[in-house]
């Protein structure tokens, strides 16, 4: 089975908020009735490493991805418990180069603090994975050669040596990969790699579909349907 048959959702920061230019944020209180919507469908959410296992074995037909970029420290406290309360896993996209720092690379904020490396473990140990974000949020697509391998090299051997195990996926910062950035993930031993858009590169640019604080259960519907309406139920 393709990897992008199964949908991927793609969240960043779980949080009240009075201002959201980007559209990242989503309410707690949403967060909680969206993945109770799920659970109400008979879906399960799943961490990536948990899904591409899954579709492997031939057992993904009821499973849904969630992905978490940035690895904000609202995760840790808003999402998180949600998560484990539903009986979901997640993956988190962490940027290694601003551990315990902020969202600098948003210049119209708001600052959003990122979780720590202990954080990280903590998640972890609860059942989470955590993947690569870069290190430093850079676009990859374009970039320059050896800033482009440096990026996805270091941020995977940091996390590593955080966690203390294999990590085997990578999100585009932005969404944005070009030819160079896919073989430059593929070379720094990644499995997987997540994107927005469908891509030739298959699993290593796996479309998502985006989700804000205003997807409500019928906006959620809708965006269900029409990811099996491109790639077909399998």
């Amino acid at each position: 089975m393709s990897p992008t048959r199964q949908q991927v959702l793609m969240y960043h920061s779980v949080d009240d908020f009075d201002e959201d230019p980007y559209l990242i944020t989503v309410r707690p209180a949403r967060f909680a009735a969206q993945m109770a919507w799920l659970r109400g469908r008979g879906l399960r959410g799943v961490s990536m490493r948990e899904l591409l296992r899954a579709q492997r074995e031939g057992t993904a037909r009821r499973l849904v991805g969630l992905t978490f970029d940035d690895g904000y420290a609202d995760f840790a406290t808003h999402a998180l418990p949600v998560l484990l309360r539903q009986g979901f896993t997640a993956t988190v996209f962490a940027v290694t180069g601003r551990l315990g720092g902020d969202n600098a690379w948003d210049p119209l904020g708001p600052r959003k603090p990122l979780m720590t490396a202990d954080q990280l473990r903590q998640v972890a140990d609860a059942g989470m994975e955590v993947a690569s974000h870069t290190q430093t949020h850079l676009s990859l697509a374009g970039a320059p050669t050896g800033d482009l391998y440096h990026e996805v090299k270091t941020s995977r051997t940091d996390l590593e040596a955080i966690l203390g195990h294999e990590v085997i996926g990578l999100a585009y910062p932005y969404g944005h990969a070009d030819r160079e950035a896919v073989e430059a993930v593929r070379a720094a031993g990644y499995a997987y790699a997540c994107g927005i858009k469908p891509g030739e590169a298959d699993q290593l640019c796996l479309p998502r579909t985006h989700v804000s604080d205003d997807d409500r259960l019928l906006r959620l519907t809708v965006k269900r349907a029409l990811h099996y309406c491109k790639w077909g139920r399998r």
